[in-house]
């Protein structure tokens, strides 16, 4: 283990410390190539406010995509699109019934997904929660 005095700049430490073990330890635990690049995406994917909106309703009901173009203003055509790229990332998982289509969200991995997000922006900033009523995620 080798340590040396270094001067402070912004985010650096002040004392350089190296400990060769547990950064070759950590080497070896750390996410795959793929892993990393496909959670990513689904990070990006999940930085759009309309796809954020669109996973908000289905959190709540699964619904069609006219009720969600209605529900959020949007063309069914917008909404489609959206649908169509949290499909891709298995988000969202689609249901016919007949001639109608219904989507939910995929599964409870996204539901906690979406919970723990929701929770770590409200309590960062617990003032933009007046006027929002408990939410409570399900999938149907």
């Amino acid at each position: 283990m080798a340590e040396t005095e270094r001067t402070a700049v912004g985010d650096t430490c002040d004392v350089f410390h190296l400990d060769p073990a547990k950064v070759s330890a950590l080497k070896t635990r750390l996410l795959a190539d793929g892993s990393v690049g496909a959670l990513a995406e689904t990070f990006r994917v999940l930085g759009d406010v309309t796809r954020v909106r669109i996973l908000d309703a289905l959190s709540r009901s699964e619904l069609c995509v006219c009720d969600i173009a209605r529900l959020l203003s949007l063309s069914e055509s917008a909404v489609s699109h959206q649908l169509r790229l949290l499909r891709g990332m298995r988000l969202v998982r689609p249901r016919r019934e007949g001639r109608m289509m219904f989507y939910t969200l995929d599964d409870q991995h996204i539901v906690r997904l979406f919970e723990q997000g929701l929770e770590h922006v409200e309590e960062r900033a617990p003032a933009k929660k007046v006027g929002t009523e408990p939410h409570s995620l399900k999938t149907s």
